[in-house]
């Protein structure tokens, strides 16, 4: 797709997907199906419908809803793997997928097969309708292809719905385990009824039409927001072990000893998957799957048939390892994993020192792996979308994931407002499950996610219309806050008074200023969406907070309250803030920010940015390292933990670690200084560094930079994407330059521009650097050092 092509579906995205229930289809006639019951819980239930085209369509739309999750063939061929999406967009709608059903139908007899997952259990991340169920449309031009009760229908025998699994608490994972047994399976039933040895359902049960679209109980049908799950298909592990002796595995193996053998299967890192296996064996031996993770709550269970069959757990799990349960007598064939997230790992960062380059990589994929329905806290323990948790990603996002990514953070916004209790912004949406009837408002949260979350989403894509949206529940939340005589903001509980995991939390002065911060974005959204009577209140209260901040958090050495222990958060977010003044930064940064390491995660990379604001960028790289150095260290490990204190615990891919956000914007200095890109700023710092490679997948496009300096020379190679402007700063690292080269000519020579080249411009020159500036296109920068 060329960069308009790219650009006008994103913006169309923008448009359709916003949050509006306007954009529900026609559903021609079609019903929600289901059995007579309404559940139950976790069933796994069956459909096919066979029918006859004369011709194939030019376009071939289906329009697929269900409570909770889908399988679809057409004419034995997998279409989607996984569909559908927890519900819901706001209370009282149920998602719907596209899916495009063209190449797989033929001309004459065709079946569409399709197996539901009907969780039935509201917890973090799902609101449960009550009722299972499929809906089902597609226009093939002479013909209408509707759910109904011509369909045909079975509750899948093989699947086990006291499978367990999840957690007992609502606090925990949605979904169930996997428990599977093959001597009830139903065999090929997914096939075409077109095949030699077709499939005969003519015993199957015609399904109860239960209503029509965008009725109750799963309401109003909204297109799903994201693409369907990017399915790289099945591959093999990178290599196989016995977990008994790390002896290495090779297949065909079987298992000759009158006990069960533990196959430990490596993953090059901890991914969403479902695992696969092929083996012999005969009939009821029960093969356990799960993984090395300890927090991990979901597994698959296969009880055996007679002879060679494979089977796939359709719920997915993480882990660095999968570890298959191999009872005595049973030969494996073949052992695989589906890989299944949003979108692409598009971004990229390398540098001349290892460690760097490794923390980013951890970094990315711990992002990537708390992606799915949602952005969540871990996917093993909770899956749940905190929005203080989704405000440390934010950052990282535009620098790791592709248009996918970008899309489910919208999605995320979209959901907090929608769940709103009152005016309260939630921590959880849905926010249900252990939280139904009480508010799950985590005041620091709420308020980060307005800054950190919000306002940076529309900065960095420009998406107008969810900005809109987002804005008078920010309005009416902020107005929650009641000011006390002292002119600062009186402290909310919400429903825990909780900012921080790790040592010493302040919680008073740190919602003191992340209210400040939020009320900053809130006005700037006010411009940008032309609210202007609101200015006035937000500038009264933000002046308010400035004029008494200092005076009562500034203790000589840091920020916070007189009475608590030092902590370095408070200061951090003074500095990210505005509040903390400039002549107090070197003793914040030698006194708190250095020494002090009593954050989580959570607030870490709050304290390495504001070290980096304050232009000591070797001591924010030194305290990054400190941080981390026991996670980089472990070579097996890929992601990073929930926690540092007293020792690494929680889960060991919690979503709040954002190293990549910090390395990305302060080291390669890549971030934009106009809405979505327009502008942005290459301010490279290397500090001990000889070389750094990143790329960027903007919203307008991928940018490319490498940069390699030694002895006497500093060189900048730059692609930028159409339509944006860069500001190059060549540092000068404590020397004069006695040239600049733009693409091989000289451009500037001895303090002075030489020779003009098209779309460059020379800006100006300070101590520190020479900067220009550059249109869209390719460019290399070469400084030589006097």
């Amino acid at each position: 797709m060329d960069y308009k092509s790219h650009i006008l579906l994103y913006f169309s995205l923008f448009f359709t997907a916003s949050f509006s229930f306007a954009q529900t289809p026609n559903w021609e006639g079609a019903k929600w199906i289901w059995q007579e019951q309404d559940g139950p819980a976790n069933t796994w239930v069956a459909f096919r419908e066979s029918f006859n085209l004369n011709k194939v369509p030019e376009q071939a739309i289906a329009n697929i809803a269900v409570d909770t999750k889908y399988w679809l063939w057409v004419n034995g061929e997998m279409v989607v793997f996984e569909g559908g999406l927890a519900r819901g967009a706001a209370p009282n709608t149920n998602y719907y997928d596209e899916v495009d059903l063209k190449p797989y139908l033929k001309n004459g007899e065709n079946t569409v097969a399709i197996l539901v997952w009907y969780w039935g259990r509201t917890r973090k991340v799902h609101d449960d309708s009550g009722n299972g169920g499929l809906i089902f449309h597609a226009n093939l031009g002479e013909n209408l292809l509707n759910s109904n009760a011509n369909w045909k229908l079975k509750v899948h025998p093989a699947y086990d719905p006291k499978s367990g699994g999840g957690g007992k608490s609502a606090n925990r994972v949605n979904a169930y385990n996997v428990k599977f047994d093959a001597r009830k399976a139903m065999e090929d039933w997914s096939e075409s009824a077109w095949y030699t040895n077709k499939f005969d359902d003519s015993t199957w049960d015609k399904p109860v039409e239960k209503g029509v679209a965008n009725s109750k109980p799963w309401g109003t049908l909204v297109k799903r927001p994201i693409p369907l799950w990017n399915d790289r298909g099945l591959v093999n592990y990178e290599a196989l072990t016995l977990k008994s002796n790390q002896k290495e595995l090779k297949l065909p193996f079987k298992n000759s000893t009158d006990s069960l053998i533990i196959i430990r299967a490596k993953l090059p890192f901890n991914k969403q998957i479902t695992p696969y296996l092929k083996v012999k064996s005969k009939a009821g031996e029960t093969i356990v799957i799960d993984t090395d993770n300890n927090h991990n709550l979901i597994q698959s269970i296969y009880t055996t048939k007679e002879g060679v069959q494979s089977f796939e757990g359709f719920t997915w799990f993480n882990g660095h390892f999968v570890e298959y349960a191999i009872p005595a007598g049973v030969e494996v064939q073949d052992l695989k994993y589906r890989w299944t997230g949003v979108g692409e790992m598009a971004g990229t960062f390398e540098s001349s020192d290892n460690y760097f380059t490794r923390l980013w990589w951890m970094a990315r994929n711990t992002l990537y792996i708390c992606a799915r329905n949602g952005y969540m806290d871990c996917p093993d323990r909770e899956r749940g979308l905190w929005v203080g948790d989704v405000a440390d990603q934010t950052g990282a996002v535009f620098y790791t994931l592709d248009e996918p990514g970008r899309l489910l953070l919208k999605k995320g916004i979209d959901n907090t407002i929608a769940y709103r209790d009152g005016d309260t912004i939630q921590g959880l949406a849905p926010g249900f499950g252990a939280y139904r009837g009480k508010s799950s408002e985590l005041t620091g949260q709420s308020l980060q996610y307005i800054d950190q979350g919000i306002w940076q989403y529309y900065y960095n894509t420009g998406d107008k219309p969810t900005l809109k949206n987002a804005y008078p529940a920010v309005l009416n939340y902020l107005k929650l806050w009641e000011m006390k005589p002292n002119g600062l903001p009186e402290h909310r509980k919400g429903y825990a008074n909780w900012v921080d995991w790790g040592i010493d939390p302040d919680p008073v002065p740190t919602n003191v200023v992340l209210y400040f911060m939020a009320l900053k974005a809130a006005k700037n959204m006010a411009v940008t969406l032309g609210k202007t009577n609101d200015i006035s209140w937000y500038d009264n209260r933000i002046n308010s907070i400035k004029q008494n901040f200092e005076k009562e958090y500034w203790q000589g050495v840091r920020y916070g309250s007189k009475n608590k222990p030092i902590e370095e958060r408070v200061s951090a977010l003074a500095i990210l803030s505005g509040l903390a003044k400039k002549e107090h930064y070197d003793i914040l940064v030698d006194s708190v920010l250095v020494p002090v390491k009593k954050s989580s995660p959570h607030m870490e990379w709050i304290a390495e940015e504001a070290i980096m604001l304050t232009g000591q960028y070797s001591k924010g790289l030194q305290r990054m390292k400190d941080r981390y150095q026991e996670q980089v260290d472990i070579e097996w490990l890929t992601t990073l933990y929930e926690k540092y204190h007293p020792k690494l615990r929680g889960t060991y891919n919690h979503a709040w670690n954002a190293p990549n956000y910090v390395l990305s914007r302060y080291i390669a200095g890549i971030k934009a200084t106009e809405v979505a890109w327009a502008e942005y700023e290459v301010k490279p710092n290397l500090v001990h560094m000889t070389s750094v490679k990143q790329i960027v997948p903007s919203v307008r496009g991928d940018i490319f930079l490498e940069i390699n300096r030694a002895d006497g020379s500093y060189q900048i190679d730059l692609i930028s994407p159409e339509n944006t402007i860069a500001k190059v700063y060549i540092p000068k690292n404590g020397k004069e330059f006695s040239k600049v080269k733009v693409n091989g000519k000289v451009i500037w020579k001895k303090g002075k521009l030489k020779s003009n080249v098209d779309n460059v411009s020379f800006l100006k020159e300070d101590k520190d650097f020479a900067i220009f500036k550059v249109k869209e296109g390719s460019w290399t920068f070469t400084a030589t050092h006097k």
